[in-house]
């Protein structure tokens, strides 16, 4: 029996020896051979780890070395604030701001004598519906929480207060009782799960609005009864031929939705001045189907609409929808030449034609891909363009005329405020609402392999992502918003955030100047 026991030990140890031995040999013996990486060939092992090391960098600096408010595109704050606000419905903090206090920025004009709450011009009549997370134990080693179903106030306009699109042009003007809305985002880009939870929440919320970016208009947008601004782009999906060509036909279709409630036709995106890319991983049949193109196949959009290349041509195209539609019709730019804007606004003013909105997309805007080169040196900031256009269009005497929507990381309540007070009328959330679906900034959106199954088209990986408990999330989200905008414009003395102005922020320079903000300021600020 000893001698038994003695043997099976010492095969045990020298297996435990021999595999680890055998298996490093042939590592080193391939890796030796092959000549793609000159480090694996002298250092087969520690090449191997610093692989795995560098793979691991993006989580190890999310998650352990960088600070609350340093990571990029969001830091930590930025994620977790969103996240608790679609969770919890909250936006409360303990001990104080973790704002760079001397760093340059802009801040609320608070007044002496703040807005009563029961004095806010807010329409909270009608509760919604939701539910909310409540924690009941919350240590190192035992967390634990439960979901509620409660009645949330929705902090929508009154409807003196609501502003609405194409009021004097379009047969159906759309009235918007909240000031903040979803995004252009593509089914395909995103999948069907977060498509439809990101419906079903908007529409919980009421009062809001979804884009459906260029990929077109899909089922699962029409799942919550939200109201939806059709996105066209220049490669016409959703109404286009087989040939690539406008159809009317199909552009008739979609405007006699109820759910439509406008259109805007995508010059470009923060992200990439240029036509949009889909992987053809992500192409299902689905997909193909909507936007009239091959399964499977990649699809890169052209740089701009065949359609029309000037201001002219452009209005002549947005009347034309307007006349066959019915609904508002608008544009979607990124600044970069200011003399585009320049002609673009002179034109409307000599005419009196004119798009009934104009989308301002910063170039910090997010994107599913996009190359290096154009993500981050083309387009203005959007602190720098949207005072640019509110100011290039007050100048030619148009900006009554027309409704500003802005974009461009704008995902907590005093972003909005600053946008609102800089000159939009409302503004669009993109990569805020996927923190509420569950993305957790893997950035892996242009591989259809995001673990979280929102950016992806694999059933797989979609389930991930269960509808019913993420809507109602993207629903707190929202009403978080909207509640966080009333509370700032009760601070500045007034009683909505729709008379937000630039009378009510100020901007302050590192050496603690302060600067009022008169038209040509935002952009020497910044």
């Amino acid at each position: 029996m000893e001698t038994i026991l003695l043997w099976s030990l010492l095969i045990l140890l020298a297996l435990i020896i021999l595999v680890p031995a055998t298996f490093l040999f042939y590592i080193w013996r391939v890796d030796e051979r092959q000549e793609e990486h000159a480090i694996l060939r002298h250092y087969p092992v520690l090449g191997k780890m610093r692989y795995i090391l560098e793979k691991m960098g993006p989580e190890l600096r999310q998650y352990f070395f960088n600070n609350d408010s340093e990571g990029k595109p969001f830091s930590r704050n930025d994620y977790t604030s969103t996240v608790k606000s679609g969770k919890y419905n909250t936006r409360m903090l303990g001990f104080g701001s973790e704002r760079d206090f001397d760093g340059e920025g802009y801040f609320i004009r608070n007044t002496l004598f703040p807005v009563q709450r029961d004095e806010l011009n807010v329409d909270n009549e009608k509760k919604v519906p939701t539910k909310v997370y409540k924690i009941d134990k919350d240590n190192l080693f035992n967390r634990k929480e439960h979901r509620e179903e409660t009645l949330a106030d929705p902090f929508l306009l009154k409807d003196e207060d609501a502003p609405i699109i194409g009021e004097h042009t379009c047969r159906h003007p759309f009235r918007v009782k909240g000031l903040v809305g979803q995004s252009a985002m593509s089914y395909g880009s995103l999948g069907g799960n977060a498509i439809t939870a990101l419906s079903t929440g908007l529409g919980l919320a009421g009062g809001t609005w979804m884009n459906t970016g260029e990929g077109g208009l899909s089922k699962h947008h029409l799942k919550g009864g939200v109201d939806i601004i059709c996105q066209i782009g220049p490669g016409l999906f959703g109404v286009r031929t087989k040939d690539g060509d406008f159809s009317w036909e199909e552009f008739k279709k979609k405007s006699d939705l109820k759910e439509i409630k406008a259109f805007e036709l995508k010059l470009a995106q923060g992200a990439k001045t240029r036509g949009g890319h889909l992987d053809g991983k992500k192409v299902t049949p689905e997909i193909a189907s909507i936007r009239n193109v091959e399964a499977w196949e990649s699809i890169d959009s052209p740089n701009r609409f065949r359609e029309f290349n000037s201001p002219e041509g452009m209005l002549d195209f947005i009347e034309q929808l307007r006349e066959v539609g019915g609904k508002p019709v608008g544009i979607k730019l990124v600044v970069g030449n200011t003399g585009d804007i320049e002609e673009l606004a002179s034109f409307m003013a000599k005419t009196g034609r004119h798009p009934d909105f104009i989308t301002v997309d910063g170039g910090e805007g997010g994107t599913g891909a996009s190359y290096q080169e154009l993500a981050d040196a083309t387009g203005v900031p959007i602190k720098s363009a949207l005072p640019f256009v509110h100011d290039t269009l007050v100048r030619h005497g148009v900006r009554d005329k027309v409704k500003i929507f802005a974009s461009g990381k704008l995902l907590t309540p005093d972003k909005i405020a600053y946008a609102l007070a800089l000159g939009a009328d409302f503004v669009n959330i993109a990569r805020g609402l996927m923190f509420s679906v569950g993305c957790i900034q893997a950035q892996v959106c242009h591989t259809n392999n995001c673990p979280v199954g929102v950016a992806t088209t694999d059933d797989k990986l979609q389930e991930a992502l269960v509808v019913e408990e993420k809507s109602f999330r993207v629903c707190n989200y929202i009403l978080s918003l909207r509640e966080g905008l009333f509370n700032l414009a009760a601070a500045a003395g007034i009683d909505s955030p729709a008379k937000f102005t630039r009378d009510h922020i100020v901007y302050k320079d590192r050496d603690g100047r302060l600067m009022p903000l008169s038209p040509d300021v935002p952009q020497k600020a910044l």
